[in-house]
C-alpha cells in the first residue's frame, strides 16, 4: 500500500513540476499579490492530489489543474466578499451619523453622508464605491450618481424594485462605513477615534 501511494505521489508530481511556474504565473495574474497567488497554487495542489485519483490520463493536466485553481480562486474570493459584505452589514442604518455624534462633530442627520462628500474628492468617493461588491456597486452608481429612480434601476437591471431597495439599503451602510475610514483619512475627524 504503502508503494501504490508513492507511486501515486510520484505520478502527480510528474505531472504538476512542468506547469507550476505556469500556474503562479496565472495565480499572480488573478490575485495581484504573489503571497495569494503562491497560497492559490499551493490550494490548488493539494485540492488536485487529493482528486488526483479522477484524473484521467489521456486528458490535457495543464488544463485539469488550471480549471482547479480557477474555481479555487472564485470560491476564496466569494468566501471573502461575502464575510466582508457580512461584516459592513453589520453597521447600523445611521453609521455616518453616529460617528460623528460620538466624535461631537455637528452635523445634521441628512447632511451627514452629504457633508463627506463635499469635503473629499470625486477620486476618493469612486474609491470608496469601488470598494462595494458588484452588485450593491452597480445599484447604488445608478441611484446616487445618474440619480435614477428605483423602478428605473429595476428596469435596467430587469431585477424587481424590492430587489433594488435592498440592494440600494445594503450598499447605503457599506458606503457609510467606507467614508468613516476616507473623512478620517481627510482630517474630517480624528484619526485615533474609532
Amino acid at each position: 500500500m504503502m508503494t501504490e501511494e508513492l507511486s501515486v505521489q510520484h505520478r502527480f508530481e510528474r505531472e504538476l513540476q512542468p506547469i507550476v511556474d505556469v500556474a503562479f504565473r496565472y495565480a499572480f495574474r488573478l490575485t495581484g499579490n504573489r503571497d495569494e497567488a503562491m497560497d492559490l497554487v499551493q490550494d490548488a495542489s493539494l485540492l488536485a492530489f487529493k482528486y488526483f485519483a479522477s484524473y484521467s490520463p489521456e486528458t490535457n493536466f495543464r488544463a485539469w489543474f488550471l480549471r482547479i485553481l480557477t474555481n479555487r480562486f472564485f470560491r476564496n474570493r466569494e468566501r471573502a466578499s461575502k464575510l466582508a459584505t457580512e461584516s459592513l452589514d453589520a453597521a447600523p442604518d445611521l453609521y455616518l451619523y453616529d460617528r460623528f455624534k460620538a466624535d461631537g462633530i455637528p452635523v445634521d442627520r441628512e447632511e451627514s453622508v452629504a457633508s463627506v462628500f463635499e469635503k473629499i474628492n470625486e477620486e476618493a468617493v469612486q474609491a470608496a464605491l469601488a470598494k462595494l461588491p458588484e452588485e450593491y456597486r452597480v445599484v447604488a452608481t445608478l441611484h446616487l450618481v445618474s440619480e435614477m429612480p428605483y423602478e428605473e434601476i429595476a428596469a435596467v437591471l430587469e431585477i424587481p424594485v424590492g430587489t433594488v431597495r435592498s440592494r440600494l439599503h445594503r450598499a447605503r451602510k457599506q458606503l457609510q462605513v467606507h467614508l468613516w475610514e476616507l473623512a478620517q483619512a481627510y482630517g474630517i475627524t480624528p484619526k485615533e477615534t474609532q
